[in-house]
């Protein structure tokens, strides 16, 4: 996949721009009990993608006796009145923990997902292929797991459909790194099997899901230099299934995280300190570019 010179802008102006993003949804708490904030959010949201020439899609439901919505847009080469043969989902969660402004967990993933949208715009997939973007309310507790969480609504919505989701790739607290020694922490059994030093992201999956693991990390080394590790483990291991994309796995699809570790790396994880300065800006940056041509790379994408 080749991108165009105006969607390609690395660096610094890839880097600002998720700054930007971080910033404007997650420099407070945003959840159901601040539904004010959360709104907040979601409206940024969509506007974002507004601007890159989308038209969002709300999932609205009821959750904690609020309306909440998860919201998506999606690239697609899907012939008139056919529907997808394979569906890719890239998604993260956008609602924060109580008594954290969120972000990290995951203003860095929202970020991560709204400048793939805009990056990913203008590519064709293979015929047959949809691109979902998706971003999720009410990953946190206490709806974590739960019927009321807004990626096992998204899951049980494309079930109830009969839409084959060929992957699902969630972006989960992704913008903390550090090149000090034992800065990285590891699961119980898995010492010495990966670096003690926390600049690397992670593609995480569950033993089911471990081809995709597989086939997503060797595409985004070949798109990256970016230091990148796979794990594909029995779900009781510590953190495999910490995120959205367990919603996939509990409906049968294929799916992974891609994370910085969260809590066995970033000492601010569900605190109020989880604030945008804490972030690597420029290291998510490199991970958003690699991940665009990963993307490409699985969806069969070429230029539009």
């Amino acid at each position: 996949m080749t991108l165009t010179p105006e969607n390609a802008a690395a660096g610094s102006s890839l880097a600002e721009r998720m700054r930007q993003h971080v910033a404007a949804v997650a420099s407070e708490e945003h959840n159901t009990r601040r539904p004010a904030q959360l709104e907040r959010a979601a409206i940024y949201i969509e506007t974002t993608l507004e601007k890159a020439g989308y038209t969002p899609a709300r999932q609205e439901y009821e959750a904690g006796g609020q309306k909440v919505r998860n919201v998506e847009v999606a690239v697609a080469n899907v012939a008139k009145g056919k529907r997808p043969e394979r569906i890719f989902i890239v998604g993260a969660h956008y609602d924060s923990a109580q008594g954290a402004p969120g972000a990290n967990d995951n203003g860095s993933g929202t970020a991560a997902v709204l400048e793939l949208a805009r990056l990913l715009k203008a590519v064709q997939p293979a015929s047959g292929t949809e691109v979902r973007f998706v971003f999720f309310v009410n990953e946190e507790p206490p709806f974590f797991l739960g019927d009321e969480m807004g990626s096992m609504q998204h899951a049980a919505e494309l079930k109830r459909q009969g839409l084959a989701v060929e992957a699902a790739l969630v972006l989960e607290t992704m913008g903390y790194y550090s090149d000090a020694p034992g800065s990285q922490q590891l699961p119980p059994g898995l010492d010495g099997q990966y670096p003690d030093t926390g600049n690397f992201i992670v593609f995480v999956g569950t033993i089911e899901s471990s081809a995709l693991v597989r086939q997503a990390l060797a595409a985004f080394q070949e798109a990256s230099d970016f230091p990148a590790q796979g794990l594909a483990a029995p779900a009781h291991t510590m953190g495999v299934t910490l995120s959205d994309h367990s919603s996939y796995n509990r409906h049968g699809y294929p799916a992974l995280m891609i994370t910085d570790t969260a809590f066995m790396r970033y000492p601010y994880y569900h605190t109020a300190q989880d604030t945008p300065d804490k972030l690597d800006y420029d290291s998510m940056a490199r991970v958003v570019e690699g991940l665009a041509k990963t993307i490409g790379a699985l969806a069969g994408a070429t230029q539009g």
